[in-house]
This record gives structure tokens, sequence and C-alpha cells, in this order.
């Protein structure tokens, strides 16, 4: 695909996920589907029809096994933070239809015991997990979702 062909396609509608304990650590995951250092915070796409914070609370359920009876809805991003993927992965990805996502982010406060994390869901995504520092996310981001990330930690950092 060309560069002009990838700009004229939309963004996939995506909910991102800022999982939160009561130390005001992030859930991080490392993703599988990457060979290097490759963490992030859950996200997924939004079903057609669907709400977005119903879709947030399913999303973390699927790929975390944290059920929403465990956690609470703090607050949401005023808008939607668009992302852009690397030229190269955009054929790779959602069958070529999309140049990136358009994320609305919610921050959830975990309630749970950590036994109740369970990233051998269904589908797994992730290899593994850990409580992060806000202060340490953004360094651990590819670099193409590294904006999305300041983006997020701007708007909910004064609640972690």
């Amino acid at each position: 695909m060309t560069p002009d062909e990838i700009a004229a396609l939309p963004y996939r509608p995506n909910v991102g996920i800022m999982l939160a304990n009561k130390d005001g650590h992030v859930f991080m995951a490392q993703r599988l589907d990457r060979f290097s250092d490759a963490w992030q915070m859950p996200q997924g796409g939004i079903d057609e029809g669907e709400d977005a914070q119903v879709a947030a609370l399913r999303e973390l359920e699927e790929e975390t096994g944290v059920p929403a009876s465990a956690v609470t809805v703090e607050a949401e991003t005023d808008g939607w933070i668009p992302y852009d993927l690397p030229h190269d992965l955009v054929p790779q990805l959602w069958k070529g239809r999309y140049r990136g996502q358009e994320q609305k982010w919610f921050l959830l406060r975990f309630h749970g015991d950590d036994a109740l994390i369970n990233i051998a869901t269904e589908e797994p995504e992730f290899s593994t997990w850990k409580w992060m520092p806000a202060s340490q996310i953004v360094d651990a981001i590819v670099p193409f979702k590294r904006g999305v990330y300041e983006a997020v930690l701007a708007e909910f950092q004064h609640r972690l």
C-alpha cells in the first residue's frame, strides 16, 4: 500500500483500559505476538452498536479475566485519541482496512485480589503481566503508541 492509500483509510474504533490498583500502579502486559519487549495496557475493538464503556469492561475480562464486579470506572478521556500504525504493519492487521486506531480510554480502579487476574484466557494476548508505576509506562511502550500513552497519563495521572 502506498502512503496516500494508507492515509485515506479510516481509524478502527477502540477502547483502552488503564487498570490501576489501590497503590496507583497500572496493569501492564507483554504482548504474545511481539519478539521484543512490547508492553501495553489492555485494549480492544468496539463491536458495532456497542457503548464504549461496555466494550472496555468486556475487553478487560476477555484479556485479563478481571470481571466488571472487581472494578470501578473512575474516569474516561474527554475525547478520542488516534494513532497511526507504522506503514509496514497496516497490511498485516485488520486485513489492511484501517490506518490505525482511535481510542476512548477508561481509568478503572481494581478492587480485587491479584488472583483474579488470569491472562491465560480463551484467546490469550499476553505472555506476562505486572503492576507498573505510572512513571515507567511511556518508556515501556512501542514508539508508535507513546503519544497515546502520554495523553492518557496526562488525563488520568492526578487520579493514580
